[in-house]
């Protein structure tokens, strides 16, 4: 890599859809070089599509097998030499609508696999990358959720793992600091997404109530995460919350 290169690099975990597309389009719009990682090959070459072909890397990875994780964070010190920005974002809600006690524990172990265990092995990859590379330092951010400060109905393996990445987000922000390392949280509410197309409808409410809720733009929702990762590493958005204005939770309900 040659080292006057001013094009800055990112892996971008969940990258076929979503808000993982909506984060890739907007730095791949404003000029980075993004490796796109997701399970499914299809949607990450069809967010590819969007940008030049010298810009992109695409990476099948399941986040939740460390050899995946491996491959991925390999590929992208072969290709661009160097990482400067990892969107820790993969994660799955889980089997919707279904009481906790009647909760498979093959379920609960996928979300865990998947949204924890699979942020952690991300950030580990980036960490190591980061502290070794010259010059040093990087910056990871893992997408959150309001659900790591308030719960949905039936929604224990989320809301268990969305409150683990807020201790794992804490925890690597105090050790990449010798290694100009900065780490923060996006907590996400209603991004229109697939995710969330039902909640236009109706939502379960904390009440037993069904609901329609408002939601956002994505786009909203990507551009405050490029904010947060063309910061000079000596500032640092530690938490940030960004949410449908209208939707049921701030307050009581």
């Amino acid at each position: 890599m040659d080292a006057l290169r001013t094009t800055k690099v990112a892996v971008v975990t969940g990258a076929g859809s979503g808000i993982g597309r909506a984060v890739a389009a907007e730095l791949l719009r404003t000029g980075w070089s993004v490796a796109l990682a997701g399970r499914r090959t299809g949607p990450l070459e069809e967010t590819a599509a969007i940008a030049p072909e010298d810009a992109c890397l695409v990476v099948r990875t399941d986040v939740s097998r460390p050899d995946d994780v491996t491959a991925l964070f390999t590929a992208v010190r072969d290709r661009f030499g160097r990482l400067d920005l990892l969107f820790n974002n993969a994660g799955t809600f889980g089997p919707g609508g279904v009481p906790f006690e009647e909760l498979p524990y093959d379920a609960w172990r996928h979300v865990v696999d998947t949204n924890l265990n699979g942020a952690f092995l991300c950030a580990q990859a980036a960490f190591r990358q980061m502290k070794e590379q010259d010059p040093r330092g990087g910056r990871i951010i893992n997408n959150g959720s309001v659900s790591a400060h308030t719960p949905r109905p039936h929604s224990a393996p989320y809301t268990a793992t969305k409150h683990a990445l807020t201790g794992l987000t804490k925890a690597l922000s105090l050790d990449g600091r010798p290694y100009g390392i900065a780490v923060g949280q996006i907590d996400i509410g209603n991004a229109a997404t697939g995710m969330t197309a039902g909640m236009r409808t109706g939502a379960l409410q904390a009440n037993g109530e069904i609901a329609p809720e408002p939601v956002m733009d994505v786009a909203d929702v990507a551009r405050t995460v490029r904010h947060m990762a063309e910061l000079p590493l000596e500032a640092n958005v530690q938490f940030a919350t960004v949410l449908a204005t209208g939707m049921p939770y701030v307050g009581r309900g």
